[in-house]
């Protein structure tokens, strides 16, 4: 039994690592070429037998298998064990995969060893797809209908709405054809359903854009009422926002809450979105209450800006005041979730630091913090000022209210913002004192308040022409903010005031220079350039000013009137067809219009834009005048009459439209309504020679007996007439006749009778000019009318000044040159 047990050498104990170097002498390669079975397994054909195969032996031992020479005798290999297939006491080695290996009886006949089979050359090529084949048509066709549907959405974004829906129609109509073709090759549930979603909600998308709101609502129907489409039932949304843009409240409202049934309580954002859509809906249908619950439900929920400032709007509607307080503490609370300014100042002077916040401080991310800044003081703002005048006794009160609730909150600068606005409110109350009371609080502020209550000031106190009080407070806004572009511009209003145009002129460029997007230092200077007679220069100004505000009236009108001076009328008209088409109802701008075509000769144009100015503004006498005249020269007098008629309306005083009226009806042939109107004249206006003049000569040619009477009352105010001047005469010429005499002249007699003698001959010509039976109606005399009447009818007839002969007066600009700050709307 001892035999069997080995006992571990003494000297072995302490060598942990004893054995790793022993190895079997098989892998020894060192010794393979002294090894003479090896060299006579190499020269024999036992050194092209396939490589050995794994130790484990084949489970395929149930029959033996040869070598491919048959032979049955054992055979071993040069590490001691036996081949594969060789026979060893009576057992035959099992064989292993050799046909998998590659190696077959055939190999030994003669063929080649080729276990990759790389004898049998290259592969066939594959197959070309048949481009005619069904399912080859249908992948094609449901390519393009996505790429149609790309180029819709990229040109909406583009702003080519037509395009847009051109594309999405295309898209629909390719899309319908590949469901067809699918249905003929594959089953009905094989059909792309995500495709012919996104076709028709982009062709519902493009007709809503391009206010095709009947045909969105279809396309939505078919959407909505498939079963198919998961989620369908949310652009019930877009549904609604289609009643709403339609007035359609109550629809609107029910698409909504059909919306809000069929979204997920886990969708949190959306569900606020169309609660907040609803309560809008129900402030534009008058249901404050309602809408109340709704925005209440929104602010305990996830506050934000619009929901609050609605929920003010709607406790305001129904006059609650505590109600309207709570909710304004409510907005001031949203949060804004932007961080603070100071981490776009820079901490040291490590350069790499400071790259990377002038990097920051500009990108879009700064530039939303920002926008989302300027809302919330808008909101703000606009919330404070619509409740100041309502939720105290006075507006006052409400407004300190205000200011001290903002000085509370993360909105401490607005504070200063609001009690200039309360100023502002008691300018529109005309409480001109209290607005200076308040405004001379902030002298003692830092220098952007008082900047902007000094510039407010100065344009109080120049709307007042209190030109120094206004110079004063301009200079100190300027010199509180040397970059207010407002307080420039009054200082250059000051000093337009005072006459210095050229100084005028260097503050409002400074003010362009400061912001080049002040539109009242640029439309100033230009009219200071018109003053300074800088007609090109003027133009200009006023050219860049139009490419900023294009549908400016008032710019529209300078760039006319410039054109006008500068001896351009055909550009001057075309500037007055665009200023008519901004504001058709102009009647100053109809009439300039039609004063120009009149000085070009064009009666007809003229007459139609006059017509237009009279129907606007029928209290135009220059207007009526040119009317009246035109119908006279194209021989319709009776038109004439109604706007003579009218200015004497206007002018009661004027006897000159009375008799123009009395005129058109004698040549009209209306004798006996021309006399009635003489008759009315005279009973107005006794002392009137020429309407007695015309009543003696339709009496003596009707044969009335009348004629006396007028003719008696006619020579004897000619006589007083004549007896006026006469002394008039005298006591000019009193001065004149000492001095004569003094010369030793014996002009004085002379002089006495050259006037008693022409004062004979006037007498006498005014007694030859009585009317007789036999002559026309018109006054035969020479004899210069009365100055207050010009007979348009007579040889003495004057026709009105044309407007183009006349220049536009300058404008006053009271109110262009205000800046940003001064009176928000």
């Amino acid at each position: 039994m001892m035999q069997n047990v080995h006992l571990a050498p003494e000297t072995d104990e302490d060598d942990l690592y004893s054995g790793y170097n022993d190895y079997n002498p098989t892998y020894d390669t060192e010794e393979l070429e002294n090894d003479t079975a090896f060299q006579q397994a190499v020269r024999t054909s036992h050194g092209r037998r396939p490589p050995i195969t794994a130790k484990i032996p084949s489970t395929a031992v149930s029959r033996p298998v040869a070598t491919g020479y048959g032979s049955k005798t054992s055979l071993v290999s040069s590490m001691g064990r036996p081949m594969t297939g060789a026979i060893q006491d009576g057992v035959t080695r099992p064989m292993t995969a050799v046909r998998a290996a590659g190696f077959t009886k055939g190999a030994l006949r003669g063929s080649a060893f080729d276990p990759l089979g790389q004898s049998w050359g290259p592969a066939p090529p594959l197959e070309a797809r048949s481009e005619d084949s069904p399912e080859e048509k249908i992948r094609q066709l449901e390519k393009k209908v996505n790429e149609l549907v790309e180029e819709s959405c990229i040109a909406n974004s583009c702003g080519d709405l037509k395009l847009a829906l051109e594309k999405a129609k295309d898209a629909g109509r390719k899309e319908r054809v590949l469901v067809r073709q699918r249905e003929q090759v594959t089953r009905p549930e094989n059909i792309n359903l995500d495709l012919t979603y996104s076709v028709l909600f982009n062709l519902a998308s493009q007709y809503s854009a391009n206010e095709m709101y009947a045909e969105a609502l279809n396309t939505y129907q078919v959407i909505v009422k498939n079963k198919m489409f998961s989620n369908a039932g949310r652009l019930k949304v877009n549904m609604g926002n289609i009643y709403l843009k339609q007035r359609n409240y109550s629809k609107a409202i029910k698409f909504y809450r059909m919306a809000l049934d069929q979204i997920p309580s886990v969708h949190k954002e959306m569900r606020i979105k169309i609660m907040q859509n609803i309560g809008v809906t129900f402030i534009k249908t008058g249901q404050y209450s309602d809408a109340i619950s709704s925005f209440e439900h929104i602010m305990s929920m996830a506050p934000n800006l619009k929901a609050g400032f609605n929920l003010i709007l709607s406790y305001f509607a129904i006059g609650d005041r505590e109600k309207m307080k709570k909710s304004f503490q409510k907005l001031i609370a949203v949060p804004l979730e932007i961080d603070e300014d100071d981490k776009y100042i820079s901490p040291s002077d490590d350069p790499h630091t400071n790259l990377v916040i002038e990097a920051i401080k500009n990108d879009h991310l700064r530039q939303m913090e920002r926008e989302r800044k300027a809302m919330a003081e808008k909101y703000i703002m606009t919330a404070a000022k619509l409740i100041a005048p309502v939720i105290e006794t006075s507006f006052a009160v409400g407004y300190d209210w205000c200011v001290e609730v903002v000085k509370a909150s993360q909105y401490v600068e607005l504070a200063n913002d609001l009690e200039i606005n309360k100023a502002i409110t008691y300018l529109r109350q005309k409480d001109f004192n209290q607005a200076v009371e308040t405004l001379k609080m902030f002298e003692k502020k830092d220098s952007r308040v008082k900047s902007a209550a000094a510039t407010n000031l100065s344009f109080l106190y120049y709307l007042e022409n209190e030109f120094a009080q206004a110079s004063s407070y301009a200079d100190l806004a300027v010199n509180s903010d040397r970059y207010n572009p407002s307080a420039l511009t009054n200082k250059g209003n000051t000093v337009f005031a005072s006459g210095d145009y050229e100084k005028a002129a260097e503050f409002y460029k400074e003010a362009l220079r400061n912001d080049c997007s002040c539109t009242e230092a640029l439309y100033n200077i230009g009219l200071t350039y018109k003053k300074l007679n800088r007609l090109d220069e003027a133009l200009d100004c006023f050219l860049k000013l139009h490419a900023i505000l294009r549908n400016s009236a008032q710019v529209l009108y300078q760039i006319a009137n410039v054109y006008e001076l500068m001896e351009d009328p055909s550009q001057a008209m075309e500037w007055l067809m665009q200023l008519i088409s901004v504001v058709p109802t102009d009647s100053r701008a109809l009439s300039k219009l039609g004063g120009l075509y009149d000085s070009e000769g064009d009666k007809s144009q003229a007459f139609q834009y006059y017509y237009e100015s009279y129907r606007y503004f029928p209290s135009n006498i220059e207007v009526i005048e040119w009317l009246g005249a035109y119908y006279i020269d194209t021989q319709f007098c009776e038109k004439a009459i109604q706007y003579f008629e009218r200015a004497s309306l206007i002018q009661p005083t004027q006897v000159k439209w009375q008799l123009m009226v009395a005129s058109c009806f004698r040549r009209s042939g209306n004798y006996q309504k021309a006399l009635d109107t003489y008759k009315d004249i005279h009973r107005k206006f006794p002392e009137n020679v020429e309407c007695l003049r015309f009543l003696v000569r339709l009496c003596t040619d009707i044969g009335l007996k009348e004629v006396q009477e007028y003719a008696t009352k006619l020579k004897r105010l000619e006589k007083m007439k004549e007896i006026r001047e006469q002394r008039i005469k005298s006591g000019r010429d009193s001065s004149g006749c000492p001095r004569g005499r003094r010369d030793g002249s014996a002009g004085s007699d002379s002089g006495q009778n050259c006037s008693a003698g022409s004062k004979g001959e006037r007498l006498s010509a005014q007694l030859r000019a009585l009317p007789g039976t036999d002559e026309p109606y018109e006054s035969s005399s020479n004899k210069e009318p009365d100055a207050s009447y010009v007979d348009p009818l007579g040889p003495q007839i004057e026709r009105p000044k044309t407007a183009a002969k006349k220049r536009m007066e300058e404008d006053d600009f009271a109110d262009e040159e205000l800046g940003d700050d001064l009176l928000p709307e």
